[in-house]
């Protein structure tokens, strides 16, 4: 074969997909010793924390107000569906990297990469923003007395800075980083302890709001918030005020401020990406990720749900303590020695938040150093503990010196960005997987019998896709809308292009209904033609693809409602990310900007799928990580018997 010429083998190295299909899914570095019951108790520990007794009051006072539930339904709804996306991609590929792995393998090294980057982000910020609230938590208890010195000493008067350093937040991930580096069997006993105290705490809050709330909290008129914005500022009574505090009643700041919070919201629900980052050290893998990330999502909802409904009538929104809300609500309804009971509690769930949102950081790291995309350095394992060690060390410290200078809600807004992107692609990925001709996850061990059978089935596979691709090699608009029932190349290849055209749709419609809201709201013609045309076109492609047929292999949990559910779980995760500011985006294009220098100065050249395909015609291998391999290859296997054995010796599963 001709070399490539230089454009096309840089595009080809780009688009390169990790092959798996020649590594046990049970071989591992990493110590298998976690079960299902330590994964559900690691995704509500790492979720019930900062959202329930941080942004709670934050987006209540500043965004929803009593619609916060709202709020929390809709970002849960975002969540689940990404949820079941991340379930199906744990049954088939139980490895440590989460939606970076599931990427590597479905779309390419590009992209693969901008996913991990953005799920590094994401737990930065989470273990920032979560370890500034346990510091805002402590600092109520001592009366802000810890503010007040900080914010008088060491003030910071800059634009998205925090007001003073938090040097207790920095404390607080560097010792949890060191004990997160002993093992992962300590840290789970610890973290299902906590998580216990944790519920108990909000089952407490829950029954107490709703015994001590007042529903007129919210129906609260804009008459009323208009005196109150006159007696805030001082103004005249008779001088025409504006309320300060929104129009009043469930939705204060109209549905887009439902939405806005709800964006925000988003982050309350990241905890199952941590359970998907667990694949190397969790026994059964294949059934208990998708167990795990199921159910704590479900727990997780019903608990956000109840707690934000039971704040919301315990105190009028306006009132909200943005850092605190809810030891000042209890002290607000008269019961005062509860704000202790409930602060304690908060201190224990946001030490498991802390811990989850430190736990994932370094796998992913791992992973993506492993596979030569970040520094070599960063994948190594130490001997005794089976963690990896400096990405565990290094990732503290990076989330240590983000907490120490940066403001929370700027923190979770940037965070809110990297998530909802990871979650699309995941969703992207189940969508194009899903309609691949042939999946093969793990190469089996070599025996002639199993050789020539296999080869055998390829044969007839292969004979059969050929007389398929001959019926339909010229492509009509039958053949879109009427496929053969087997999915061959084509029809692959039909899909990757639908997926791409709904993607592009799904930008265009969260545009327009973000930024000309106003135009369809006063029926324009040009923007409500634009409406219907975009809406139209949605829908014709998520019927088209689902005209495609599916490849028929099952794994232990797949997506159901294909291709409608992973469809609109992008809708949903890229409105989101329209809803947040432009000073976000901006702040997030200088963490990609960062991420691109090092792909490309450094990752592009030392990725080891580069090195796989070194010895092959060309340069950078185009086929898909989770096809089958070539039959020549297999039949040549038992010649490089001891090279594989060498490999795979040190890919065992650790004992613990």
């Amino acid at each position: 074969m001709l070399p490539c010429g230089p454009v096309l083998s840089f595009i080809r190295c780009l688009v390169r997909k990790k092959n798996v299909s020649g590594e046990s899914l049970e071989d591992s570095k990493l110590c298998r010793c976690l079960s299902t019951l330590d994964l559900i108790a690691l995704g509500v520990g790492s979720t019930l924390g900062a959202g329930v007794y941080v942004l709670a009051g934050e987006v209540a006072k500043s965004d929803s107000g009593p619609s916060i539930v709202v709020s929390f339904l809709i970002a849960a709804l975002a969540s689940v569906m990404a949820g079941l996306c991340y379930a199906e991609f744990g049954a088939r590929v139980p490895k440590t990297g989460s939606a970076y792995l599931y990427t590597y393998v479905t779309v390419g090294e590009l992209w693969a990469f901008i996913t991990g980057w953005n799920l590094i982000l994401s737990y930065v910020i989470g273990t920032s923003s979560v370890a500034r609230a346990w510091s805002g938590t402590f600092d109520e208890l001592l009366g802000k007395q810890i503010g007040h010195f900080f914010g008088t000493y060491f003030k910071m008067n800059y634009s998205g800075l925090a007001e003073y350093p938090d040097f207790f937040a920095v404390f607080l991930i560097l010792l949890l980083s060191g004990l997160l580096s002993f093992g992962v069997k300590e840290s789970a006993w610890v973290n299902k302890i906590f998580t216990a105290i944790n519920i108990l705490v909000l089952l407490f809050v829950m029954i107490s709001g709703f015994v001590k709330g007042d529903v007129d909290n919210w129906k609260i008129s804009e008459e009323y918030l208009v005196n109150l914005t006159a007696v805030t500022k001082n103004s005249s009574f008779y001088e025409n005020v504006t309320s300060i505090y929104g129009s009043g009643g469930f939705m204060p700041y109209g549905f887009t401020g439902t939405l806005a919070g709800a964006a925000t919201c988003f982050y309350a629900f990241v905890g199952f990406d941590c359970i998907a980052t667990t694949g190397e050290e969790v026994k059964n893998p294949q059934k208990a990720i998708p167990i795990g990330i199921v159910v704590s999502l479900l727990v997780c909802f019903m608990a956000y749900f109840g707690v934000s409904a039971a704040l919301t009538l315990m105190m009028p929104y306006y009132l909200l303590d943005e850092k605190s809300p809810l030891p000042v609500a209890f002290e607000y309804v008269g019961w005062g020695p509860a704000k202790y009971v409930v602060a304690v509690g908060s201190l224990c769930a946001l030490s498991t938040s802390l811990l989850g949102s430190i736990f994932p950081m370094p796998r992913v790291i791992y992973a993506m150093a492993k596979d030569g995309l970040l520094f070599k350095c960063l994948a190594q394992i130490n001997s005794k503990t089976k963690t990896p060690l400096v990405a565990t060390l290094s990732s503290g410290a990076v989330a240590a010196i983000m907490a120490f200078l940066f403001d929370l809600k700027a923190l979770v807004d940037m965070m809110s960005i990297g998530t909802l992107l990871a979650y699309s692609l995941v969703a992207t990925c189940v969508l194009i997987l899903r309609y691949q001709p042939n999946l093969n996850y793990e190469q089996p061990k070599y025996s002639p019998e199993k050789s020539a059978w296999a080869a055998s089935e390829r044969e007839s596979a292969v004979s059969e896709s050929q007389i398929n691709m001959i019926q339909e090699n010229n492509f009509s608009l039958q053949a879109l809308i009427y496929p053969s029932s087997l999915p061959t190349e084509q029809t692959a290849t039909t899909v990757n292009f639908l997926v791409s055209l709904l993607a592009f749709l799904v930008c265009g419609l969260s545009v327009l209904t973000t930024y000309g809201i106003n135009f369809i709201a006063n029926l324009e013609p040009w923007s409500v033609g634009l409406l219907a045309v975009l809406v139209t076109s949605f829908i014709v492609t998520i019927l088209l693809i689902q005209r495609q047929p599916q490849n028929q292999q099952k794994v232990a949990f797949m997506v159901p409602l294909l291709p409608f559910l992973p469809s609109f779980s992008i809708l949903v995760n890229i409105y989101l990310m329209v809803q947040l500011s432009g000073d976000t985006w901006i702040r997030f294009s200088f963490w990609m900007v960062l991420g691109f220098l090092i792909y490309f100065a450094y990752g592009i050249r030392h990725s080891l799928e580069g090195h796989r395909s070194d010895g092959d015609d060309d340069s950078c291998s185009e086929n898909s990580g989770l096809q089958e391999k070539n039959p020549v290859e297999e039949v040549d296997e038992p010649e490089n018997a001891n090279e594989s054995d060498q490999f795979l010796a040190h890919e065992r599963t650790s004992e613990c």
